[in-house]
């Protein structure tokens, strides 16, 4: 879910190629998820081997990945580790929303209503432990750096780029914000033209920054009130936020009364599933870890053409094509810059 600030936090739009160079932390979840999503058959079956794995997910990795080098954008990707135990509402939740989905989904298709036989298909997504780890082989293979986190990969992503180990954190959600990331980079890896659910008419899905210092200072707020905000409006540790509150409210509630522990105080019938407190502490000390290594490598070609090919079924001359497109354009990316920069 991730907590909603779309509404009052500034965007500007941005072309990729202005980032060559640049490094990014992506949240590996976010990313896998939205490629279980879109990657699928027109009647919702999502990509699979000849063994019936779903390889929806190593399809997007893979492509997306290989147009980022391409462009010279170093990314490093963030998995999630255990989720905390003031998760599991939001967990539970979200289990709901999928067994709906997948009983909608089969009553569709079974009634030949195949376009939104697919809708619902991309709500049933589920990431599987083997698909984390066939992502983690891939990317070893590809030179490609990953992190595992201790906790929510969104926070360790935002801590790599509070130490100056990433320019950008990457996710579709605001809760790096709330994380402190100093810059957020969304529609990373799912830019591109887009169909509208239901309709016939597609758009152009741009990527955007959203830069914490201009957030607030727009909204006039302190970090701590931002994820006080948050915390009304609703966050992975409390879905369901304050009834009736959105984000524009709020900002006005936050603004008025200083702090959540005191607009609390004229709200009636406010019930959290978690002390807001903790939720507030956990963003501002989220557990992350300083264990990990930031390294580029040159893609190991034959490796990737024999775990895609040779075991999950890809198409080698495609393989092949998109890797060396990748490499080309890492290879100018170092010519701009010293191969210390690059593979450091």
């Amino acid at each position: 879910m991730g907590v909603n600030l779309g509404e009052i936090v500034p965007k500007r739009k941005v072309d990729l190629k202005s980032l060559s160079g640049k490094i990014v932390a992506i949240d590996a979840y976010n990313a896998l998820y939205q490629f279980l999503s879109i990657i699928r058959q027109p009647d919702g079956t999502p990509l699979k081997d000849r063994s019936g794995r779903i390889t929806s997910h190593l399809s997007g990795l893979f492509y997306r990945t290989c147009n980022l080098l391409e462009i010279g954008i170093k990314p490093i990707y963030i998995f999630d580790g255990t989720p905390p135990a003031m998760k599991e509402a939001e967990i539970k939740r979200r289990l709901k929303i999928k067994e709906e989905a997948q009983i909608k989904y089969e009553r569709a298709l079974k009634e030949g209503r195949i376009e939104e036989a697919r809708m619902y298909a991309q709500m049933t997504s589920r990431l599987k432990d083997y698909m984390a780890e066939d992502s983690k082989i891939l990317l070893t293979r590809m030179g490609v750096p990953w992190i595992q986190a201790p906790s929510e990969g969104e926070a360790q992503a935002a801590y790599l780029a509070k130490k100056g180990d990433a320019d950008y954190c990457a996710s579709q959600d605001f809760d790096s914000l709330l994380f402190g990331a100093p810059f957020l980079l969304r529609n990373l890896t799912i830019s591109g033209r887009r169909k509208l659910p239901r309709k016939n008419v597609y758009i152009e899905v741009v990527p955007e920054i959203v830069e914490m210092s201009k957030v607030l200072e727009e909204l006039g707020i302190t970090h701590e009130q931002l994820i006080d905000i948050g915390i009304l409006v609703g966050t992975d540790f409390n879905p369901e936020g304050v009834k009736g509150i959105g984000p524009k409210t709020a900002l006005k509630l936050i603004k008025k009364y200083g702090s959540l522990e005191e607009a609390l105080k004229h709200i009636k019938n406010v019930e959290f599933p978690v002390d807001p407190k903790e939720i507030k502490e956990f963003f501002l000390h989220p557990k992350v870890t300083d264990n990990y290594t930031v390294a580029w490598k040159d893609p190991d070609v034959e490796g990737i053409v024999d775990f895609l090919c040779g075991e999950k079924d890809f198409t080698e001359s495609r393989v092949r094509k998109a890797l060396q497109r990748a490499i080309s354009g890492m290879k100018r990316a170092k010519a701009k810059t010293t191969l210390d920069s690059w593979f450091r």
